[in-house]
């Protein structure tokens, strides 16, 4: 049994043969079986160096055995009961004390969860409509996160999928991240109506795009100017660059906070969390209707308990360390092809849009050279490299990652694009 074998099976079962769209690329994606550390295994056996870490959950790396361990001894005492649970407190600790705005907090199933409830809990405190988002940010895949920016820069937005209501549409507008006069000048037009702006403050779904200087607690105090609360999308960042929200590192307090991955250890997960006299508004303690069969569900808090647990002790200067020095190597190889693009860079996260000088919001990234990513994607991939397969996704590291997956990814790095920008050369004569 091989992928190709696999996906004919799967594109008969599934739209397009996968459960998720990011996870399809032509002409089909690999089927894997097995992950150990910083290694993937497909089905024809052959081994990938991962840096798409399940999008940015395996922080530890993949079947980490402390973590086995503990999840095979809670499988065996059964993995769901619908009642609470002792690791539901554990977790729940560990993420308080670790975090200095999140107060209360509510387990969900996903990030896109979590956002949900999110919003719909910031419209009941408030009492007001509207929600403001940026322009490329991506808070999952439900009504309320799928939309994007009208036609002008003071529209409402508009639905980027079919079967979302126009009336749900109107409830959201949209700014340019990185650009507090665009965020102002939205919150102006909606003064009375908009009850919090939703952020990623690191964006991570359309590659990696740093907050400029000074956005962050320009958004805070805009918030507070207009009377929203500020919820601080971190499914992505939340533990990701020290052991805290990255909010934390940055200075900045949220009224409300999402946190999905890295909390679950690989386990499905989410959690809203914030101000007390906020999350008391919700049931059964107030009005605001949240519930799920999975949510606290044993394993995930297990998992994520574990999971926590090893972090909270370890160094995240290393694995920052380690993407700094693909960075720099990738830079230098780009140099010396004479290829041009920008590398944007955090933490354990990275990613290179080719073809563009600046990445700094969601209309520069859009402008960047997918053809080429393509090619160099395809290239790593035949070299035993596993990239999430999107110049608008995100490179993960993990502490999983050895000396000597980075000196063989850099290695193939500029084997692949050298090959990579070769093909398009001779496929344009």
């Amino acid at each position: 049994m091989n992928s190709e074998t696999l996906y004919r099976q799967s594109s008969g079962l599934f739209p397009g043969g996968v459960n998720s769209p990011v996870r399809y690329y032509d002409p089909f994606p690999l089927f894997f079986r097995r992950g150990r550390g910083s290694k993937l295994e497909d089905y024809d056996g052959r081994k990938f160096i991962d840096y798409s870490l399940g999008f940015g959950a395996m922080i530890l790396g993949h079947a980490n055995p402390s973590v086995v361990k503990g999840l095979q001894e809670r499988i065996a005492d059964g993995y769901l009961f619908g009642t609470p649970t002792e690791d539901e407190i554990t977790l729940g600790r560990i993420i308080r004390e670790s975090s200095r705005s999140i107060r209360k907090m509510r387990f969900t199933n996903s990030g896109t969860e979590a956002t949900m409830h999110a919003i719909r809990l910031a419209r009941a405190y408030t009492r007001k409509k509207k929600v403001l988002k940026m322009e490329g940010c991506f808070h999952g895949a439900h009504d309320y996160a799928l939309i994007k920016s009208g036609s002008g820069t003071l529209t409402f937005g508009v639905p980027s999928s079919p079967g979302i209501p126009e009336e749900v549409s109107k409830t959201v507008v949209v700014a340019d991240y990185n650009d507090l006069d665009s965020v102002r000048n939205t919150l102006q037009s909606n003064r009375q109506e908009t009850a919090a702006i939703i952020v990623e403050p690191v964006m991570g779904n359309v590659g990696v795009i740093n907050p400029a200087d000074g956005f962050l607690k320009g958004l805070r105090e805009l918030a507070t100017e207009y009377d929203a609360l500020l919820i601080l999308d971190e499914v992505i960042t939340g533990y990701r660059f020290g052991f805290s929200p990255y909010q934390d590192i940055a200075g900045v307090e949220a009224d409300l906070t999402t946190l999905g991955k890295v909390i679950g250890g690989g386990a499905p997960i989410g959690l809203f969390g914030g101000r007390e006299d906020i999350m008391d508004m919700v049931s059964p303690s107030g009005p605001v209707y949240q519930s799920g069969t999975f949510s606290g569900n044993p394993f995930s808090m297990a998992s994520g308990r574990m999971t926590m647990q090893i972090l909270r002790g370890s160094d995240y200067g290393k694995i920052a360390g380690k993407v700094q020095k693909l960075v720099n190597a990738l830079e230098s190889i780009m140099q010396t092809l004479n290829i041009n693009g920008a590398i944007n860079s955090i933490g354990s996260m990275y990613q290179v849009f080719f073809g563009i000088n600046h990445a700094r919001n969601y209309r520069e990234v859009m402008k960047a050279d997918r053809s080429l990513f393509k090619q160099y994607f395809d290239r790593m991939l035949d070299a035993g490299i596993y990239l999430p397969p999107s110049t608008f996704e995100t490179n993960f590291m993990s502490f999983a990652h050895s000396e000597e997956d980075i000196e063989f990814t850099i290695l193939k790095m500029e084997e692949s694009l050298k090959n990579a920008r070769d093909n398009l050369r001779n496929t344009a004569k």
